[in-house]
Protein backbone atom coordinates (compact mmCIF):
# COMPACT_ATOMS: atom_id res chain seq x y z
CA UNK A 1 0.00 0.00 0.00
CA UNK A 2 1.52 3.29 -1.08
CA UNK A 3 1.69 6.19 1.37
CA UNK A 4 -0.42 9.22 0.49
CA UNK A 5 1.45 12.07 -1.12
CA UNK A 6 2.24 14.88 1.27
CA UNK A 7 0.11 17.96 0.84
CA UNK A 8 1.00 18.43 -2.81
CA UNK A 9 -1.54 21.24 -3.17
CA UNK A 10 -0.12 23.19 -0.23
CA UNK A 11 3.46 22.80 -1.50
CA UNK A 12 2.86 24.60 -4.75
CA UNK A 13 5.10 27.59 -5.27
CA UNK A 14 3.69 31.08 -5.50
CA UNK A 15 3.53 32.42 -9.05
CA UNK A 16 6.90 33.69 -10.20
CA UNK A 17 7.37 37.44 -10.22
CA UNK A 18 8.23 39.29 -13.38
CA UNK A 19 11.59 41.11 -13.36
CA UNK A 20 9.75 44.43 -12.86
CA UNK A 21 7.74 43.06 -9.93
CA UNK A 22 10.84 41.61 -8.31
CA UNK A 23 12.74 44.86 -8.86
CA UNK A 24 9.93 46.83 -7.18
CA UNK A 25 9.79 44.38 -4.27
CA UNK A 26 13.54 44.62 -3.69
CA UNK A 27 13.42 48.43 -3.78
CA UNK A 28 10.56 48.55 -1.25
CA UNK A 29 12.47 46.16 1.04
CA UNK A 30 15.73 48.06 0.69
CA UNK A 31 14.42 51.60 1.36
CA UNK A 32 13.91 51.25 5.16
CA UNK A 33 17.22 49.41 5.47
CA UNK A 34 19.03 52.19 3.59
CA UNK A 35 17.34 54.79 5.81
CA UNK A 36 18.70 52.89 8.84
CA UNK A 37 22.17 51.84 7.65
CA UNK A 38 22.94 54.17 4.76
CA UNK A 39 25.27 53.04 1.99
CA UNK A 40 26.84 50.52 4.42
CA UNK A 41 23.81 48.24 4.06
CA UNK A 42 24.82 45.02 2.32
CA UNK A 43 22.99 43.29 -0.50
CA UNK A 44 23.06 40.17 1.69
CA UNK A 45 21.08 42.01 4.39
CA UNK A 46 18.59 43.28 1.80
CA UNK A 47 18.23 39.78 0.35
CA UNK A 48 17.54 38.26 3.80
CA UNK A 49 14.90 40.91 4.53
CA UNK A 50 13.27 40.24 1.14
CA UNK A 51 13.37 36.46 1.64
CA UNK A 52 15.40 35.87 -1.52
CA UNK A 53 18.89 34.77 -2.43
CA UNK A 54 21.50 37.51 -2.84
CA UNK A 55 22.04 36.46 -6.45
CA UNK A 56 18.42 37.33 -7.23
CA UNK A 57 19.23 41.00 -6.61
CA UNK A 58 21.91 40.92 -9.30
CA UNK A 59 19.51 39.43 -11.81
CA UNK A 60 17.54 42.69 -11.81
CA UNK A 61 20.25 45.20 -10.79
CA UNK A 62 23.70 45.44 -12.36
CA UNK A 63 25.33 46.17 -9.00
CA UNK A 64 24.68 47.61 -5.54
CA UNK A 65 25.13 51.19 -6.77
CA UNK A 66 22.33 50.75 -9.30
CA UNK A 67 20.08 49.45 -6.50
CA UNK A 68 20.93 52.43 -4.28
CA UNK A 69 20.19 54.87 -7.11
CA UNK A 70 16.85 53.16 -7.77
CA UNK A 71 15.97 53.49 -4.07
CA UNK A 72 16.83 57.20 -4.07
CA UNK A 73 14.70 57.64 -7.18
CA UNK A 74 11.78 55.76 -5.61
CA UNK A 75 11.99 57.86 -2.42
CA UNK A 76 11.83 61.03 -4.53
CA UNK A 77 8.99 59.74 -6.69
CA UNK A 78 5.73 61.69 -6.27
CA UNK A 79 3.53 58.63 -6.93
CA UNK A 80 2.74 57.75 -3.32
CA UNK A 81 2.14 61.37 -2.28
CA UNK A 82 -0.11 62.03 -5.29
CA UNK A 83 -2.16 58.91 -4.53
CA UNK A 84 -2.66 60.08 -0.94
CA UNK A 85 -3.69 63.58 -2.07
CA UNK A 86 -6.12 62.11 -4.61
CA UNK A 87 -7.69 59.97 -1.88
CA UNK A 88 -8.61 62.98 0.34
CA UNK A 89 -12.37 63.49 0.55
CA UNK A 90 -13.13 66.82 -1.19
CA UNK A 91 -16.49 67.07 0.59
CA UNK A 92 -14.64 67.92 3.82
CA UNK A 93 -14.17 71.56 4.85
CA UNK A 94 -11.13 73.17 3.22
CA UNK A 95 -9.05 73.37 6.45
CA UNK A 96 -9.48 69.62 7.00
CA UNK A 97 -8.52 68.85 3.40
CA UNK A 98 -5.38 70.96 3.63
CA UNK A 99 -4.41 69.48 7.02
CA UNK A 100 -4.60 65.98 5.51
CA UNK A 101 -2.58 67.18 2.53
CA UNK A 102 0.04 68.68 4.85
CA UNK A 103 0.38 65.37 6.73
CA UNK A 104 0.77 63.42 3.48
CA UNK A 105 3.37 65.80 2.08
CA UNK A 106 5.32 66.03 5.34
CA UNK A 107 5.52 62.21 5.35
CA UNK A 108 6.73 62.36 1.72
CA UNK A 109 9.45 64.87 2.68
CA UNK A 110 10.43 62.71 5.64
CA UNK A 111 10.94 59.69 3.36
CA UNK A 112 13.05 61.77 0.98
CA UNK A 113 15.14 63.21 3.81
CA UNK A 114 15.76 59.82 5.42
CA UNK A 115 17.08 58.26 2.23
CA UNK A 116 19.08 61.21 0.89
CA UNK A 117 20.47 62.00 4.36
CA UNK A 118 21.50 58.42 5.08
CA UNK A 119 23.29 58.09 1.75
CA UNK A 120 24.82 61.56 1.84
CA UNK A 121 23.68 62.00 -1.77
CA UNK A 122 26.45 63.99 -3.45
CA UNK A 123 25.60 67.32 -5.01
CA UNK A 124 21.91 67.10 -4.07
CA UNK A 125 20.97 66.30 -7.67
CA UNK A 126 17.67 64.58 -8.37
CA UNK A 127 18.66 61.29 -10.04
CA UNK A 128 15.36 60.86 -11.87
CA UNK A 129 12.91 58.19 -10.76
CA UNK A 130 12.02 54.67 -11.66
CA UNK A 131 8.75 56.02 -12.99
CA UNK A 132 10.31 58.76 -15.05
CA UNK A 133 9.37 61.82 -12.99
CA UNK A 134 12.20 64.27 -12.37
CA UNK A 135 12.15 67.01 -9.74
CA UNK A 136 10.25 69.55 -11.85
CA UNK A 137 7.67 67.00 -12.93
CA UNK A 138 7.28 65.77 -9.34
CA UNK A 139 6.62 69.31 -8.13
CA UNK A 140 4.17 69.96 -10.96
CA UNK A 141 2.20 66.78 -10.25
CA UNK A 142 1.98 67.42 -6.50
CA UNK A 143 0.87 71.03 -7.08
CA UNK A 144 -1.78 69.83 -9.55
CA UNK A 145 -3.12 67.38 -6.95
CA UNK A 146 -3.24 70.18 -4.37
CA UNK A 147 -5.06 72.44 -6.83
CA UNK A 148 -7.71 69.73 -7.25
CA UNK A 149 -8.28 69.78 -3.49
CA UNK A 150 -8.80 73.55 -3.64
CA UNK A 151 -11.12 73.50 -6.66
CA UNK A 152 -14.42 73.15 -4.69
CA UNK A 153 -13.62 76.46 -2.93
CA UNK A 154 -12.41 78.26 -6.05
CA UNK A 155 -14.98 81.06 -5.74
CA UNK A 156 -13.83 81.89 -2.20
CA UNK A 157 -10.10 82.01 -3.01
CA UNK A 158 -8.28 85.30 -3.60
CA UNK A 159 -6.11 83.74 -6.28
CA UNK A 160 -6.53 80.79 -8.72
CA UNK A 161 -6.30 77.31 -7.12
CA UNK A 162 -3.03 76.61 -8.97
CA UNK A 163 -1.37 79.66 -7.43
CA UNK A 164 -2.72 78.94 -3.94
CA UNK A 165 -1.49 75.34 -4.31
CA UNK A 166 2.01 76.59 -5.22
CA UNK A 167 2.05 78.89 -2.17
CA UNK A 168 0.91 76.10 0.16
CA UNK A 169 3.47 73.70 -1.30
CA UNK A 170 6.20 76.29 -0.83
CA UNK A 171 5.19 76.90 2.79
CA UNK A 172 5.40 73.19 3.58
CA UNK A 173 8.90 72.92 2.14
CA UNK A 174 10.25 76.10 3.70
CA UNK A 175 8.54 76.03 7.11
CA UNK A 176 11.06 77.77 9.42
CA UNK A 177 12.42 75.76 12.33
CA UNK A 178 13.55 77.28 15.62
CA UNK A 179 15.28 75.54 18.50
CA UNK A 180 12.97 76.87 21.22
CA UNK A 181 9.62 76.42 19.43
CA UNK A 182 8.05 73.13 18.32
CA UNK A 183 7.09 72.68 14.68
CA UNK A 184 3.59 73.74 13.76
CA UNK A 185 1.11 70.90 13.57
CA UNK A 186 -0.58 70.47 10.15
CA UNK A 187 -3.72 72.06 11.61
CA UNK A 188 -1.79 75.06 12.96
CA UNK A 189 0.09 75.50 9.71
CA UNK A 190 -3.17 75.45 7.73
CA UNK A 191 -4.76 77.97 10.10
CA UNK A 192 -1.89 80.44 9.63
CA UNK A 193 -1.91 79.82 5.85
CA UNK A 194 -5.64 80.45 5.48
CA UNK A 195 -6.10 83.23 8.04
CA UNK A 196 -2.71 84.94 8.28
CA UNK A 197 -0.48 85.68 11.24
CA UNK A 198 -2.83 88.03 13.09
CA UNK A 199 -5.03 86.68 15.86
CA UNK A 200 -8.79 87.08 15.61
CA UNK A 201 -8.82 90.04 18.00
CA UNK A 202 -6.00 91.98 16.32
CA UNK A 203 -6.80 95.11 14.31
Amino acid sequence: MTAPKENQTTRRRAPAMSPEQRRAMIIQTAIPLIAEYGAAVTTAKIARAAGIGEGTIFRVFADKNELLQACIAEALSPEHAVRELDAIDVSQPLPDRLAEAAEALQAHMSRMGAIIGSLGHRGGKHPGTVRGAGRDESTTRIRAALAELLEPDKAALRRPPEQIAALFFGLLFTQPRTEDEPDLTPQELVEVFLHGALSGGAK
